[in-house]
């Protein structure tokens, strides 16, 4: 890819996806810079781990990149755009992993006829398997949704999808990865209090999530399918899925992925 790119923002995002695209060696490494607002400490820490540029000059920043990557807080995007607005060419593209925020609101942000492709990774990028969903501003063309498509392509899969279902995607996918840890959490410990020395509960679960997601994604099966052809009548799997009915796990669900997606519809309000 013979684009040079700038992180706005050094948080864990940014961080997950420049560790994917160093390891994809999509880019030499003195392609890619990271700055932020003022923390200089945490945008030399990445410098040093990932051996790539880190620039707190806004302007130069901009002066020598094609793609500038968004990726801070929401409430800190206004004085991000402020800092290198001034600096901004024509022909950059402006890609922003911000939850909840309009490629509409960016635009006008920057003024102009700006482009900017909105994306959605997780935090999965950091080892090539981010569920990455992008969507085209009014202003982006088919060049620069491929141009995100390269680059988020090596750090997972990508999805393109309508910009209105933004906020569902945050809540499944984006957000994601941190339900399914939460759930890996609970087995450990019940794995634990039921006698299981914590080590062994770990690797134990933690090959059951690894082996469960290569069935859905490699079998081609529901994941209806495949939890019926573990479910025996009367078996050990009914016993724990009835445990769940009980408990309205699947409502639970439902819930969750409706507070994340009400949450991103809030943050875009704010706007």
């Amino acid at each position: 890819m013979n684009k040079n790119i700038a992180f706005i923002g050094a948080g864990s995002m940014a961080e997950a996806i420049i560790s994917g695209v160093v390891k994809a060696e999509i880019l030499n490494k003195e392609q890619i810079i990271v700055t932020n607002k003022n923390n200089r400490e945490r945008v030399e820490q990445l410098q040093q781990k990932y051996d790539i540029r880190s620039i707190m000059d806004k302007e130069k920043v901009a002066h020598e990149t094609d793609i500038i990557i968004l990726a801070t807080k929401p409430y800190d995007l206004q004085k991000a755009v402020e800092s290198i607005k001034p600096y901004i060419r024509p022909n950059h593209l402006l890609i922003s992993v911000i939850a909840g925020v309009s490629t509409d609101y960016i635009s006008n942000l920057f003024g102009g006829n700006t482009p900017v492709v909105r994306t959605m990774p997780n935090t999965s990028a950091s080892i090539g398997y981010s569920a990455t969903a992008i969507s085209a501003g009014k202003y982006a063309t088919n060049e620069h949704l491929e141009q995100a498509e390269t680059l988020f392509n090596t750090i997972g899969t990508t999805t393109i999808v309508d910009e209105n279902d933004m906020h569902t995607v945050t809540g499944i996918s984006g957000s994601g990865p941190a339900y399914i840890y939460y759930l890996v959490e609970a087995m450990e410990k019940a794995a634990v209090e039921a006698g299981l020395d914590q080590e062994v509960a770990r690797t134990l679960v933690t090959q059951t999530v690894v082996g469960a997601g290569e069935m859905l994604q490699h079998s081609g099966e529901s994941a209806s399918t495949l939890r019926d052809k573990i479910t025996s009548p009367a078996g050990t799997t009914a016993a724990g899925i009835e445990a769940l009915d009980q408990h309205h796990f699947e409502e639970t669900i439902r819930q969750c992925v409706k507070s994340a997606r009400d949450r991103s519809i809030e943050l875009g309000e704010n706007e």
